[in-house]
């Protein structure tokens, strides 16, 4: 394993030694440098970077933290960035939906409409977006686990609060490599059972005069994990840094460019009870044809438009940044992050609307005695004589494909922090600014198609008068099933600031640490909602078609501003005690607020002025209590922490158009461990969380219901065997049952995904890894649309996927 994949510092740390030295010396060799203890297996002398007012060990922490080197990445076996932050404790990572698009959640704090609300994805210290829950915007859309990566860091709770802007749950920050030492490595992945070809590359090393530099990436084709019928994954990223060292400091400058498509994995047909449907695998199947991969419409502007369904989730995300830290003598040293991104792209997926009898689906839009005829495929203009029999399930989908375009989605990123180090006691002062950019266009079109996994057709509808309701599958622009609600834009930007400071003091074996964040906002910009037009010949073929008799547009001319501010004040209180040299205990406690941002248009909470009814609406508060231990011994490593959560909640679930106002509470446990025989290591976390609906404004009726998809038991284990030569293991990721809904009626069963991985080491520097993701196929189900089981027992679920297996030839020069 490299040595600056991992940030270590030898021996005892209960010595306190100068911070400015401390630091730089971080700085400078990038990742240091000394071994881990023989018995270290939790790596608790690892130094850890990521939401502290310094560079701290773990035994010396006050907070929860964890990290993954990038052994531990390749062996979990992911195939989103999502699926290996399911091994953090206290992680709920939901990671159904694809290369992004994940729904993230920690330690009960909920999801109540996707996306990582309450915990901040960063990259290299800085966030990877403002806000984590973007609609159609994830922060992990935007996020790529490469070879350029040297660590992945995490925090639950504690400081997270007031070292970074709307986390109070927890930040997991992805760090790259930075050149430490001359060397690289190429490797090729070969899917075996699925279509995916990768390549990854990175190389990095001194130059001359303090210079280093490290650049690297990926490129990748195929179907993805899921056959959706055409190429359905393609892209890459390139990253780059470069750093110059100082006497009393460094420099860096780094730069992201990540072009990368992938399919969105959306609910599918699935049995109530668990299973596959007639026709449909739940495993493998996507919504996906390509009997559809382009969408005709009206755009933003009112002109006429045409999208590629098969660009997916498209982001397209350059960055470039700055990192400096010097010494500026006395004790004083001065750090300072900048990132400036430049993001567009798009989000392109079918979703189902509603799955049914295809006979009732057919009435419900064309009358009784409507009928069905394949508007595309093998049989185009076929007549369907016996829509009960229809591929073995009698099922159509009214589909409503989720076309939005990122128009501008870039941010500015400037965190400076100054710090004074005294003989007993480091004093932080910083300053945090940002603003993020949320300008979108929704133009959704609604469409009726067969449920059937293998290159679904499109379907028309016939009337009794043999006349047809619908344009060659298009069964609107727009989405009337929906009211037309989603035909919208809106152009707003969000600023930041935030003023910190926090002070810390040693007192022997004793560490206390205290800190204060004050967040202030402004939201500005406008937003427009749908107008609908009568008559427009959209296709241009000079007749007007029953979908073209009604026309959804943006109703630019009648915009709303977008014209209010926030602020919330965050704190955190916390304590760690070295009872011995390898057992130590900590305490927190710590309020944080996470300020709402595009969830809140279009609802009841703006005003026509573009002010706020409720201020309150503006952030959401948490509370949180954590209390914990961390030992080690010869072959044993434990870190124990048992928490307590408030949580209040306003949001917006764009598939169920629903508000949220609620309160949340949740307690529970959180174990990691390692243990050591001999060249045999078991690994792993477990986490219990008991949460529940506190109140609920909106729905009484829900509170003291346990929330959505919240798991009592989540759990991570990584048995292996290591020798020089090779490696094999099996990652397992499990959960107990959940309910689906807030209405605690259909209930998720448990699984446990089984992820196997072999490497053996053909030469010192040439390997062959074998890498199985869900080795016995089992399926999983992690959300669902529908609260109760159906009138015919089919709901639209997402299930993780189905086996995939894939070979890795690699060179270490």
């Amino acid at each position: 394993m490299r040595d600056q994949e991992l940030v270590r510092r030898g021996g005892n740390s209960r010595a306190r030694k100068p911070f400015a030295p401390r630091l730089l010396a971080l700085a400078v060799a990038g990742a240091l440098v000394q071994p881990a203890l023989a018995d270290d297996l939790l790596e608790l002398e690892e130094v850890m970077v990521t939401a502290s007012p310094r560079p701290v060990s773990k035994m010396e922490s006050s907070t929860s933290v964890s990290s993954m080197n990038t052994d531990d990445l390749a062996n979990y076996a992911p195939r989103s960035t999502a699926e290996a932050f399911r091994n953090i404790p206290g992680i709920r990572a939901e990671a159904s939906g694809g290369e992004g698009n994940a729904n993230i959640a920690v330690r009960g704090l909920p999801v109540a409409s996707g996306g990582a609300k309450f915990l901040q994805l960063q990259e290299d210290g800085l966030p990877v977006m403002q806000f984590g829950d973007i609609a159609f915007g994830n922060a992990d859309i935007f996020l790529r686990l490469d070879s350029t990566v040297g660590r992945v860091e995490s925090i639950r709770g504690g400081s997270a609060s007031t070292f970074a802007s709307n986390s109070p749950g927890g930040v997991i920050n992805v760090i790259s490599r930075t050149g430490e030492e001359a060397m690289g490595s190429a490797s090729a992945t070969v899917g075996l059972d699925y279509d995916s070809v990768r390549t990854d590359f990175e190389y990095g090393g001194p130059l001359a005069d303090g210079w280093r530099y490290h650049v690297g990436g990926f490129y990748r084709e195929g179907d993805g994990p899921r056959d959706a019928g055409y190429t359905g994954n393609s892209g890459g990223q390139i990253k780059a840094n470069l750093t110059r060292e100082f006497d009393n400091g460094y420099a860096r400058v780094y730069f992201k460019h990540l072009d990368d498509k992938a399919v969105s994995y959306m609910p599918m047909p699935a049995r109530a009870g668990g299973g596959s449907i007639t026709g449909y695998d739940i495993l493998g199947d996507t919504l996906q044809t390509p009997l559809l991969k382009t969408n005709l419409g009206i755009g933003d502007d009112g002109n006429t438009r045409r999208s590629d369904i098969t660009d997916g989730m498209h982001p397209v995300y350059t960055s470039v940044g700055t990192e400096l830290s010097f010494d500026l003598g006395d004790s004083w040293t001065v750090t300072d992050r900048f990132r400036k991104a430049f993001v567009d792209g798009g989000f392109n997926t079918p979703f189902p609307a509603e799955i049914g009898d295809a006979q009732g689906i057919a009435e419900s839009i064309g009358g009784a005695g409507a009928s069905l005829v394949y508007a595309n495929g093998s049989q185009a203009g076929t007549a369907i004589a016996d829509p009960s029999a229809l591929n073995g399930n009698g099922l159509a989908m009214r589909m409503h494909l989720f076309d939005v375009e990122y128009n501008d989605l870039g941010s500015y990123t400037n965190d400076l922090k100054v710090s004074k180090d005294f003989d007993s006691a480091t004093l932080t002062f910083g300053y945090y600014a940002a603003s993020q950019s949320i300008d979108m266009s929704w133009l959704w079109n609604s469409y009726l198609m067969e449920v059937k996994g293998d290159e679904a057709a499109l379907l028309d509808v016939v009337n009794a008068d043999g006349e047809s309701q619908t344009d060659g599958g298009l069964l609107a622009y727009g989405v009337p099933f929906w009211g037309n609600c989603c035909t919208r834009n809106y152009d707003a930007e969000y600023d930041i600031r935030a003023p910190y400071v926090s002070l810390e003091w040693l007192l022997g074996d004793l560490t206390l640490d205290a800190s204060l964040r004050h967040d202030s906002g402004s939201a500005s910009g406008s937003y427009a909602g749908n107008l609908q037009m009568n008559d427009v010949d959209v296709n241009g073929d000079g007749t007007i078609s029953v979908p073209e008799q009604s026309v959804s547009f943006v109703d630019n001319a009648n915009a709303l501003p977008i014209d209010y501010d926030w602020s919330y004040t965050s704190y955190s209180l916390g304590a760690n005690y070295l009872l011995t040299e390898d057992l130590a205990v900590f305490g927190r406690l710590s309020h944080g607020g996470r300020a709402n941002a595009d969830r809140l248009l279009f609802g009841p909470n703006v005003l026509p002025d573009g002010g706020l009814r409720d201020d309150e609406a503006a952030v959401d508060e948490v509370d949180q209590v954590e209390t914990g231990v961390k030992y080690r011994r010869d072959n044993l490593g434990l870190f124990a922490t048992a928490f307590y959560a408030e949580t209040e909640e306003q949001n917006f679930e764009a598939t169920t158009q629903t508000f949220f106002d609620r309160d949340y509470k949740a307690q529970g446990v959180e174990f990691e461990g390692s243990y050591q025989m001999g060249d045999f290591n078991l690994a792993g976390s477990v986490t219990w969380t008991d949460a529940e609906i506190a109140g609920d404004k909106l729905n009484p009726s829900l509170e003291g219901n346990i929330p959505r998809r919240q798991a009592d038991w989540i759990y991570a284990l990584t048995p292996s065997y290591t020798t020089d030569r090779y490696s094999v293991g099996v990652n397992i990721i499990g959960t107990s049952d959940a309910y689906a809904q807030d209405n605690n009626d259909l209930k998720f069963d448990a699984y446990t995904q089984a992820n196997l991985f072999a490497n053996y080491f053909i030469t010192p520097a040439l390997s062959v890894g074998l890498n199985v993701n869900n080795l016995f196929d089992e399926e999983g189900l992690t959300e669902a649309e529908e609260g109760s089981v159906t009138e015919n027992g089919i709901i639209r679920a997402r299930s993780i996927n189905g086996r995939t297996s894939s070979v890795t030839f690699k060179y270490e020069f």
